[in-house]
C-alpha cells in the first residue's frame, strides 16, 4: 500500500511500501482535539511540530495520523517502541491475560511476575539476580537512589552533567539539563560532574569511543592510550576530592546519553569511574532506559558495551513496549537493605505488565532484534556519516546500534549549535516527508534517532534521502 498523500517537497525519496491497511478515524474532529489539549491538557505535556499530529493507529515501525497519512517513525515514543507498535505477539499476549486477571497486587502469588522475574533476571550477569518491579523511569531511578543510600549508609550521588535520569522531585537532582530544572529546592546530595562528551567536550577526538563512527576532531591519543579518557577520569577525581565527602553513596551514568543526544563517552572512561567510586564506599548504577534490550546491537545491555557490571541496573521504555512498567535489578544483599521496613508498590509488576514483558523478551529473541539493531543502525550511522562530510552543517554523527544523535552546528571548526528556526524547518520537512525524529541535547541541537528495532535497510534508505533532501533544502534557503 503506497503513501496515500504526496509530500509538497520533491524529493527522490519513495516510502517504502506496507501491506497494513489501518481502521477509518472515527473520534473528535482535529479542531476539537486540539481545543481539548488547550483547556484540559497541562500545558507542561508540550507537543511536538507547528501542526501537532493527531495519530491514531501503529503497526510496527510506522504510524498513521487521522488522515491516514504514514509516518516512519524514527523516534518509537521516545525509545519506549522496542519491537514495533501493536506487535502481534506482544498484542496477543497482554489480550489474553486482559481477559484472565488485570491486578491483585504481589501480596499474592500469580504465575506471571515469578515467570518474568525468572525470565528477565536470566539476561544479568551475576549478581545481578533481584529484580524490583515499578511502573516508570523515574520511579525505577528513584528507588535506586534510595537503595545505594540505605545500603551504603552514605548520601551523595554523583551525575553526569547532561544526563537524564527522570523528572521526580527526587531523581531531578540527578538529571542535568537545564530545561528539566524548576526553580524549587531538589536534589539535596546530588553533585554532577564534567561529561566526558568527545565532540563537544575539551578533550576527545577520531579514535575515542566505540562507534562505528568518530569525531571529525583530531586526536591526540597515542596506540593503546586515550589522553582524552585520562583527561576527563582528572576531572572525575577532581570533583571526588572537592565536591563529595570522603564516602558516597553512588554514581549513576548512561551507559550512552539518551535526552542529550546519543552523547557517547571515552573507552575505559565508566570502567575507571567505577573503580573510583567504588574505593569511597559507593555503588555503581547503569541507567538502562534507552540502551537496554539489545538496542546497542552489540550487546544486550548497554554496560556491557564498557566491560563493566554496575550494583544496580535500572530499565523502563522499551521493557514494556509502550505499557508503563520498569525495574530495578540489583544483587540480593543490596536489594535486602530495602526489606528492614515496609516498601511497596501497588501497581509494580501486575500481571499485565508481565506478561507484556515477557512476550517482549521473546519477540526480541524471534524476531533477532539485537542483530538486527546491529546491522541495520551499523548501515545507517554509515550513511548518516556521508551526510555528515557532505553538509557543513551536520557536526557529528554518534552512536551504536539503534541509538543515533546526529548534532547540528552552525560549522563544524566553532561547533556552535545551529539555531532552532534552522533545525526546526529542516525537522518540520522531515515530518511533511513522512519521517518522525526526536530531538534532545542542551540546546536541542542533536536529532535522536532511535526507532523501533524492526526497521529495515530500506527504511534507513528512504530516511537518509528524505533527510538529505531537507539538508539540501536548508542549503537553497541560506543561499
Amino acid at each position: 500500500r503506497q503513501q496515500k498523500w504526496k509530500s509538497s517537497l520533491s524529493t527522490q525519496a519513495k516510502m517504502p511500501p506496507c501491506d497494513f491497511v489501518p481502521e477509518k478515524y472515527e473520534s473528535y474532529p482535529y479542531e476539537r482535539v486540539q481545543k481539548i489539549r488547550e483547556q484540559n491538557i497541562a500545558p507542561s505535556l508540550r507537543t511536538y511540530y507547528k501542526r501537532p499530529l493527531l495519530l491514531h493507529q501503529g503497526h510496527m515501525q510506522w504510524l498513521f495520523d487521522h488522515e491516514g497519512r504514514r509516518y516512519l517513525d524514527l523516534f518509537a515514543g521516545i525509545v519506549t517502541v522496542s519491537v514495533g507498535h501493536c506487535h502481534p505477539k506482544v498484542t496477543m499476549a497482554t489480550q489474553k491475560q486482559l481477559a484472565r486477571l488485570w491486578h491483585t497486587t504481589n501480596i499474592y502469588m500469580y504465575p506471571a511476575i515469578h515467570e518474568y522475574a525468572e525470565k528477565l533476571t536470566s539476561l544479568f550477569p551475576d549478581p545481578l539476580k533481584v529484580v524490583y518491579l515499578t511502573n516508570s523511569g523515574s520511579e525505577a531511578n528513584d528507588l535506586a537512589m534510595f537503595m545505594a543510600r540505605l545500603h551504603t549508609r552514605n548520601f551523595d550521588i554523583i551525575s553526569l552533567r547532561g544526563g537524564y535520569h527522570g523528572g521526580s522531585p527526587y531523581t531531578l537532582g540527578l538529571t542535568s539539563l537545564t530545561s528539566y530544572k524548576h526553580g524549587v529546592a531538589n536534589g539535596f546530595g546530588c553533585t554532577t560532574t564534567m561529561l566526558p562528551d568527545v565532540f563537544r567536550g575539551p578533550w576527545g577526538g577520531s579514535h575515542c569511543r566505540d562507534s562505528p563512527v568518530q569525531t571529525v576532531r583530531k586526536c591526540s591519543c597515542t596506540e593503546g592510550a586515550c589522553h582524552a579518557k585520562d583527561q576527563y577520569i582528572e576531572q572525575f577525581k577532581d570533583t571526588l576530592n572537592t565536591s563529595v565527602p570522603k564516602t558516597v553513596a553512588g554514581f549513576i551514568a548512561e551507559p550512552i546519553q539518551g535526552v542529550n543526544g546519543a552523547v557517547q563517552y571515552p573507552r575505559n572512561f565508566l570502567k575507571e569511574a567505577y573503580q573510583l567510586i567504588r574505593e569511597r564506599g559507593g555503588l555503581c548504577i547503569s541507567d538502562e532506559v534507552q540502551t537496554g534490550f539489545g538496542r546497542t546491537g552489540s550487546h544486550f545491555w548497554g554496560f556491557q558495551t564498557h566491560g563493566v557490571v554496575p550494583d544496580i541496573v535500572t530499565l523502563a521504555k522499551g521493557i514494556g513496549n509502550g505499557f508503563p512498567m520498569a525495574a530495578v535489578v540489583t544483587t540480593k544483599e543490596i536489594a535486602s537493605s530495602l526489606a528492614q521496613n515496609l516498601h511497596f508498590n501497588t501497581f509494580g509488576g501486575n500481571p499485565l505488565a508481565c506478561v507484556a514483558g515477557a512476550a517482549v523478551l521473546d519477540a526480541i529473541e524471534e524476531d533477532g532484534l539485537q542483530k538486527n539493531s546491529e546491522d541495520v543502525g551499523t548501515y545507517m550511522l554509515l550513511e548518516l556519516a556521508k551526510l555528515r562530510d557532505k553538509f557543513e552543517i551536520v557536526g557529528d554523527v554518534r552512536g551504536k546500534g539503534l541509538m543515533i544523535g546526529v548534532e547540528m552546528v552552525t560549522d563544524k571548526d566553532s561547533r556552535h549549535p545551529l539555531p532552532a528556526e534552522e533545525i526546526n524547518q529542516i525537522w518540520e520537512d522531515c515530518k511533511d516527508m513522512g519521517v518522525l525524529i526526536g530531538r534532545g541535547g542542551l540546546y536541542s541541537q542533536t536529532f535522536r534517532i532511535k526507532p523501533p528495532m524492526c526497521i529495515t535497510k530500506r527504511d534507513v534508505d528512504f530516511a537518509v534521502e528524505v533527510f538529505r533532501t531537507a539538508l539540501q533544502r536548508h542549503v537553497e534557503r541560506a543561499a
